[in-house]
């Protein structure tokens, strides 16, 4: 097509500003980065990139003193202060402070990945994603430990990690403890504490006095553990108060940093000797702790205690809802979110939300492409334990999942759900836009390109795209010929081939 700048006379135009066009066509790039090698079309362009180099943000926040690169950038940020929404999505009801989340967002409905590997040719939603996901093939992990020097590819992975060293800090009053176990039933404790304030202002309120309120009860509360010399032990940082002055004395570490315990191994300081001790075990593999019923080892006497409620059988916590029981207090947490519909785990690259921090975590593997679970007998690579070990059993040919309507084997559950379909006829995946229905949801989300015009499919020699990859193999035969699977010719055309077929039938 004609460029309409074309039409116009040349000489209405600024010619400075109709070089810089005219390079949209040409790809001349002639300003070029000393520092990195990047180039392009234009000088602004190149001056705002050298502020990746030199760390220059000439742009500052008014309201919080936060500096970028680029105007726009600031004006972008100003909107997370004013609330400011201005793009809104055309096909849902969201709306977005910047318009490349708009951008972003819109190809989760139209299923658009313009960012592809040149790797694997893997594709992404944002540039991002992709940057993230070539650390599988280039093995970089730019993230490591100051404490220990473990180096990691992700930068949720050394958070993780870090926490072995400086331990779990409780959100309420900054405790720290060296096992993620020993802050859960330190939080118990909190949750007792929440409930006995409840239950003693509601028989306040029963005994006629409406007026006593959460406020007055701590204070109450707290004055009766004076009186019976409990808790009397002041923080002179926080006001936080101890039941003796040895835990007063743990507690200021974390205000003067001290941590006088280190560990031979790799250094790591903890505050406490207890905290230290457990730390420990990640040398040694020590789990002092183990179950008279099974022999299962470990490292805390708080998991241990979880544990024997398997061969107990006994479920303290149960669901209000529905009367369901469970063995710990944060698996009734979770159950009950089935009944609440929330989901406080969200995706901050496609927006999905999810019941369980796990869930979210293998969801990500999505976005980058991480896949740390690897077949020993092939190389390939998984994004969860589960699909590995379907994967294995078609090395080692087992098959335990069996139809009960006919004599068929599967080696993977979810083939087996989708098999037994056959037999009911059931269709639960159906398609927004004309209702028709599908066994599996991987042909409902092929189908949808039917509606959204998606094609990712591309052929590289002509450029063609297709909505199905087997139509794009199809059709490369047309660049390279149609091959004998029994001599190996090559023909132009399937007739050929097919008349060539015959022959080698007659022959035979």
């Amino acid at each position: 097509t004609k460029c309409s700048w074309r039409q116009l006379n040349k000489l209405q135009l600024n010619s400075r500003v109709f070089i810089f066009h005219q390079r949209i066509h040409t790809g001349e790039k002639p300003y070029n980065c000393e520092e990195c090698g990047a180039v392009f079309a234009l000088s602004d362009t190149l001056k705002k990139h050298l502020r990746v180099h030199t760390g220059e943000k000439p742009y500052v926040c008014d309201e919080c003193g936060k500096q970028f690169t680029e105007s726009g950038s600031l004006r972008g940020h100003q909107r997370l202060h004013t609330g400011e929404k201005p793009y809104s999505c055309d096909l849902c009801d969201k709306t977005f402070a910047y318009l490349g989340a708009l951008k972003t967002h819109r190809r989760s409905h139209t299923g658009e990945k313009p960012y592809w590997c040149d790797k694997c040719n893997k594709t992404f939603t944002q540039r991002s994603s992709l940057n993230l996901y070539r650390r599988v093939h280039t093995g970089e992990r730019p993230f490591w430990c100051e404490t220990c020097g473990e180096t990691f590819v992700w930068q949720n992975s050394l958070k993780e990690h870090q926490l072995s060293h400086t331990g779990y800090p409780c959100s309420r009053c900054g405790d720290v403890f060296p096992d993620r176990s020993l802050l859960y039933n330190h939080n118990l404790g909190h949750r007792w504490r929440d409930k006995q304030v409840k239950r003693a202002m509601q028989k306040k309120a029963e005994a006629g006095n409406q007026h006593i309120t959460a406020l007055s009860f701590c204070l109450l509360f707290i004055q009766k553990q004076k009186k019976t010399g409990c808790g009397v032990h002041q923080c002179q940082d926080c006001n936080k108060t101890f039941k003796s002055k040895h835990n007063l004395k743990l507690h200021q570490r974390i205000h003067t940093g001290e941590r006088p315990h280190s560990c031979d191994e790799c250094g790591a300081a903890f505050n406490t000797l207890i905290t230290l001790q457990v730390h420990q075990r990640i040398h040694t593999g020590e789990k002092p702790y183990s179950c008279e019923e099974c022999g299962a080892t470990f490292k805390s006497k708080h998991n241990l205690k979880l544990h024997q409620r398997i061969h107990t059988g006994e479920r303290p916590h149960s669901c209000d809802e529905c009367g369901a029981a469970f063995n710990t207090l944060i698996t009734l947490q979770v159950h009950q979110r089935i009944h609440t519909g929330e989901k406080p785990y969200s995706c901050e690259e496609c927006g999905a939300v999810f019941a369980l921090s796990d869930t979210l975590k293998k969801h990500l593997r999505v976005h980058t492409g991480e896949k740390p679970y690897v077949c020993d007998e092939c190389g390939k690579r998984f994004t969860e334990s589960g699909s590995l070990r379907g994967h294995q059993r078609l090395h080692t040919g087992e098959k335990p999942y069996s139809c009960d309507l006919c004599d068929k084997t599967f080696a993977y559950l979810g083939a087996l759900k989708t098999h037994r379909r056959r037999h009911t006829g059931e269709k639960p995946y159906w398609c927004d836009k004309c209702n028709k229905t599908f066994t599996q949801r991987s042909s409902l989300n092929l189908h949808r390109r039917v509606h959204t015009g998606e094609r990712p499919f591309w052929c590289e020699t002509c450029g063609e795209t297709f909505v199905w990859q087997n139509s794009l193999k199809e059709h490369q035969l047309s660049h390279t010929g149609y091959p004998c699977s029994r001599c190996g010719d090559v023909f132009p055309d399937r007739s050929l081939l097919y008349n060539h077929n015959l022959g080698e039938k007659v022959a035979v």
